[in-house]
């Protein structure tokens, strides 16, 4: 005779996990700190979840809140289906299913690094660059509509619409979903791609505000002269003086580890010696 697994049955409605996802969503960074991080902001998101399942049982309300008091850090959006998945795991736990505290954090610990990298990497090194590239030039011309509020609307959209996605699948899908993501070749296709567009993409905001060329000339014999930066700089590699720059603030920042406070403070004194003595002007 075949065995038939018993699914176990469903304790939380759709509405539970939503209402977990946007509890995270808003609080996941609001009570911050250096001992647990994200882990007070999981437990408030968790809490109608832990309440629905545990509720009634005082010594397993105690456990769930511990184990979820356990250091946590990950990026919100991309991160979140390692807490969906968790619920769905304390679902299943509560049905009588035989998982431990130790396989519940295990999973969190295990992920949330990983799942952190991705994140970071398609919203700062992608995302971000690719809305600053068309949203700046508003700002700069003072259209605050469709400068600084365009781009926090459409980053607030995508941001918001992609973690829904990636919670929902979480909680369906299991752990199983996200580690076969993690195993196959898509993953390392798609991080690939997606660095080499952000890259891409800082190198043309670079380009167009990145305002810096310098005025000097050599006179030559007669009444000619020659103009560093058009004849011999430009001649060059076009943008050479605003590249450079670019390249020096990279690497006090990733070489040096200065702080953007200290990089800027350098590059507004600099700017300031060099265009008093005649060197640069602040605009091609």
């Amino acid at each position: 005779m075949e065995q038939t697994t018993v699914e176990q049955p469903k304790l939380l409605s759709k509405k539970d996990v939503v209402k977990a996802f946007w509890r995270w969503t808003f609080f996941s960074h609001a009570n911050y700190n250096y001992e647990r991080l994200q882990a007070t902001g999981v437990v408030h998101a968790f809490s109608p979840i832990l309440k629905k399942l545990y509720g009634k049982d005082e010594d397993e309300m105690k456990a769930a809140l511990d184990r979820h008091m356990q250091f946590f850090n990950t990026e919100p959006s991309f991160g979140g289906p390692v807490l969906s998945m968790v619920i769905a795991m304390e679902e299943e736990r509560a049905s009588g299913a035989d998982i431990s505290d130790q396989t519940i954090n295990g999973l969190k610990t295990g992920l949330m690094g990983p799942l952190a990298g991705i994140g970071d990497t398609l919203w700062q090194g992608t995302l971000i660059p690719i809305l600053l590239s068309f949203t700046l030039p508003f700002g700069a011309q003072g259209n605050i509509f469709m400068g600084p509020v365009l781009f926090f609307a459409l980053h607030w959209i995508i941001m918001t619409v992609l973690a829904y996605f990636l919670w929902i699948q979480g909680y369906e899908q299991g752990k199983e979903g996200i580690q076969k993501l993690m195993a196959g070749g898509r993953l390392s296709y798609i991080m690939t791609l997606s660095q080499t567009l952000g890259a891409i993409v800082i190198g043309s905001l670079a380009a167009n505000f990145v305002k810096i060329a310098t005025p000097l000339q050599v006179h030559l014999s007669g009444k000619e002269s020659l103009s560093i930066q058009t004849d011999v700089l430009d001649s060059l590699v076009k943008g050479i003086l605003p590249l450079g720059v670019t390249l020096l603030t990279y690497y006090l920042l990733k070489v040096k580890k200065y702080t953007p406070t200290k990089v800027l403070v350098i590059q507004i004194i600099g700017g300031a010696i060099l265009a008093a003595l005649g060197l640069v002007v602040n605009s091609l």
